[in-house]
């Protein structure tokens, strides 16, 4: 499939590794759908990307498109209903003074939020309370909590097929059921959730050593929060139904955001305007780009030129073929994102057609691999948009240097754990 782009292959990997660079390094400071718009604009400028290729890519997000969307109407419901300060100070309250149980508490609580609502709503909904519950807290230092959010919203993504976006990318119409999906996934999910779990414990050991304090009051949750929080927990029923019926999730979330915005912003005699000027707009045109890049990859050839290499690999080492392809998988997500990886794993896979311990180790790779940057996945994404909304800043290579304490023993025990089953 080298076709119509591959005499331009190199142009179209330089501008893709310049975008990435972009989104990853954010110079200047600007936002980083500003540099993947820019790199796939460039892509059709230059005729690197016919426009039509352009816009499928563009296309094949529609269900991420909506998906997002309603999440970031429940949150932002949730966080101006006061839904948030009440968690926060229930979280609080629950941890007893102790930094190291406010901790577990938090990441407990991710793995709850991860698993039946998505990563994704782990970076938008839960992020916001965390940071509210520090500042009730008044530590010192909010980013181990912080942090606990960004990572197990990762490492839990893989439990069941809703928790993460990526896993019906790359399994696409062969999504196992429920029954299959459980079993096959329940050893390597506990081992990436408690090794990330250990691994941040002990990198965060130092900043956790403090007090905290409990003797906060409980504020008053108003009808409109019990409202936005009904809603909350109503889309995730709706996901798991959606999920048991093999449908997608975009529009179920979607207008479960919105049955949910109706009714709030009529108690709270609220407008409209208030709820979607809170709403991180850029995160859609950064995802849109995304997808662009993912379909000048695939017209230059990349797809079946992977395919080709698995194939090969699951041929001649077939013991190792999980591991090396979970492994480089979990790296390239990290180039690319894992939202388009999944996308071009998901393809590969069709193409190469490899067994499952296979699939389920480049699962695996496209889920936790992102724990390595924050331009892994799309919820780490989305978790620095809602750091900055609380005034916090956290850089590529701060990320990076604790990804690389957290995320290999993970992966590692995760794959072990797929093989072995």
């Amino acid at each position: 499939m080298g076709g119509t782009l591959a005499a331009q292959s190199w142009p179209a990997w330089s501008i893709i590794g310049l975008a990435t660079a972009g989104v990853i390094l954010r110079p200047f400071a600007w936002p980083e759908w500003i540099w993947a718009t820019t790199g796939a604009a460039l892509l059709v400028a230059l005729g690197l990307l016919p426009p039509l290729a352009a816009w499928e890519g563009i296309a094949r997000g529609t269900d991420v498109y909506l998906f997002l969307l309603g999440m970031m109407l429940l949150a932002e419901l949730a966080r101006l209903e006061g839904l948030f300060d009440w968690l926060a100070a229930r979280a609080v309250r629950l941890a007893r003074d102790s930094a190291t149980r406010l901790f577990t508490l938090v990441y407990g609580v991710g793995v709850l939020v991860t698993v039946f609502l998505s990563n994704d709503a782990t970076a938008v909904v839960l992020t916001p309370a965390v940071a509210a519950a520090a500042r009730a807290a008044r530590v010192q230092d909010k980013l181990p909590y912080l942090f606990a959010c960004a990572f197990v919203a990762n490492a839990a993504s893989f439990v069941l097929p809703i928790s993460n976006p990526a896993n019906l990318v790359l399994y696409g119409s062969r999504m196992p059921s429920l029954l299959e999906w459980l079993p096959r996934y329940a050893l390597p999910s506990a081992l990436a959730i408690g090794a990330t779990y250990l691994a941040l414990r002990w990198t965060q050991r130092h900043r956790l050593r403090e007090s905290v304090a409990s003797d906060i009051a409980l504020p008053h949750l108003s009808g409109g929060g019990r409202l936005a929080a009904t809603g909350i927990a109503a889309t995730a029923a709706v996901l798991l139904a959606a999920s048991a019926l093999d449908l997608r999730l975009g529009l179920p979330t979607f207008l479960a955001g919105l049955a949910t915005t109706l009714p709030v912003l009529l108690r709270a005699r609220r407008g409209l305007r208030a709820v979607v000027a809170g709403i991180a707009w850029g995160v859609l045109p950064l995802v849109a780009g995304l997808f662009v890049v993912v379909e000048a990859l695939e017209k230059t050839g990349v797809t079946d030129a992977l395919a080709a290499l698995l194939r090969n690999l699951v041929r001649t080492q077939p013991d190792l073929a999980p591991w090396i392809a979970g492994g480089l998988l979990a790296l390239g997500s990290n180039l690319v994102n894992n939202l388009p990886a999944g996308l071009v794993a998901g393809r590969v896979v069709e193409l190469a057609a490899v067994p499952e311990p296979v699939r389920a180790a480049l699962l695996i790779g496209v889920d936790l691999g992102p724990n390595l940057s924050v331009t892994g996945s799309l919820a780490t994404l989305l978790w620095l948009v809602a750091l900055r909304r609380d005034g916090q800043a956290v850089g590529a290579w701060t990320f990076l240097r604790l990804g690389l304490v957290v995320m290999p023993p993970a992966l590692l025990l995760a794959i072990a754990g797929a093989t072995l089953g």
